[in-house]
């Protein structure tokens, strides 16, 4: 099949919908927040009832962007018919909101990710894994299918690729991600005011999160972990969410001489379980280690869920990082795939960035509304 396959399957895929629901992963972050407002929101100027869900209690410091107002409630979705469901930002389907997995199951979808463990699924995948965010593959394909963009829509977008690829500062910046952000500035995105939103102004209970997670700072192996710590009482006591310690993964990140960062935390659930996000600089692969666990994520972010308590995640954990810091840790075994997974003529390859058409400056977009 052609390079160009995957946004052909995508477009034949929306050809035949009218009514379309974009949902982005649990507890979404500025890049699937952004991703999926951005999608709903272009697709609505192209003509589709369109509409993005997400639990609107969890969004934490993205959920200043405009569309939120729009987006539907994961629990009154029940009511809600639709043809075609796109979702944006997920490794794979159970990472979405239990009350959005069954219209991944039941209808057409399409996926659109960068995640490197990502599971291609559905009618169609976009799958880049050297994009810096999964807003930046929906810019790509929202520039081919010369969708119209406004000013809003593109301050979704410059959200959800600021924060995933640290205001530009990781490895997975390209001169892509460059273009897209020159492009989204045409509109009149606010950096300066996004910035400020985002990275200079804080909750009194997220400040308290991160107090309490500076306090529980653990450095060990020479300096090169780093870990910190938040239990159910943290959360409780603070009446914080997961969305409030958003960037409690910096902490220990910036211990100098830092290899490998941790942040173990437990959401006030009824589960018992532990969960962990992870940072590593080179050599170390983040995913490695979180697959060790049944999780995933990127390069050099990743993150996993441990079946128990505090104590047992953390024994367990450190077991593998030195594993990981001896050289010893080997990739987890990809199960065997299934006879009847997705029928091979609708995989999608994706395209290099040669074959992503976009529109010269004159042609591209009609100016911000």
């Amino acid at each position: 099949m052609d390079d160009r396959a995957n946004y052909k399957a995508a477009k034949e895929l929306l050809a035949k919908a009218k009514r379309v629901l974009v949902s982005g992963h649990l507890s979404p972050d500025g890049d699937s927040l952004g991703s999926m407002i951005a999608m709903a929101r272009m697709l609505r100027a192209a003509g589709y009832d369109a509409y993005a869900t997400a639990d609107v209690h969890a969004l934490g410091k993205p959920g200043f962007l405009e569309g939120v107002a729009d987006i539907i409630p994961v629990r009154r979705l029940k009511r809600r018919k639709f043809d075609l469901f796109v979702y944006v930002d997920c490794a794979a389907p159970n990472r979405l909101p239990p009350e959005v997995r069954p219209f991944a199951e039941k209808l057409p979808t399409l996926t659109i990710d960068h995640h490197a463990t990502s599971v291609p699924a559905g009618a169609a995948s976009i799958i880049d894994p050297s994009a810096s965010s999964a807003g930046e593959i929906v810019w790509r394909f929202a520039k081919w299918m010369n969708w119209p963009l406004d000013r809003a829509t593109a301050e979704a977008l410059w959200v959800a690729i600021i924060t995933d690829s640290g205001r530009f500062a990781y490895d997975s910046t390209s001169t892509g991600t460059m273009r897209a952000a020159c492009d989204l500035l045409k509109y009149g995105v606010r950096t300066a005011w996004i910035n400020d939103t985002l990275y200079c102004s804080f909750k009194t209970k997220s400040m308290e999160l991160k107090r309490r997670a500076w306090r529980s700072l653990h450095i060990w192996k020479n300096r090169k972990v780093a870990e910190v710590t938040l239990t159910r009482d943290d959360f409780r006591e603070v009446r914080g969410t997961k969305a409030d310690a958003e960037d409690v993964i910096e902490i220990p990140r910036q211990a100098a001489r830092n290899e490998i960062a941790l942040f173990f935390y437990q959401i006030p659930d009824r589960t018992h379980e532990t969960r962990v996000s992870i940072r590593t600089r080179e050599p170390h692969d983040a995913t490695l280690l979180a697959a060790r666990f049944g999780g995933g994520g990127h390069l050099r972010a990743a993150g996993c869920t441990v079946k128990g308590g505090m104590a047992i995640a953390k024994r367990q954990v450190r077991k593998a990082v030195k594993e990981m810091l001896s050289g010893k840790m080997k990739p987890a075994e990809e199960p065997p795939k299934e006879k009847e997974a997705v029928p091979k003529e609708k995989d999608v390859v994706v395209p290099k960035e040669k074959d992503v058409v976009v529109p010269k400056e004159k042609e591209a977009v009609p100016n911000a509304t």
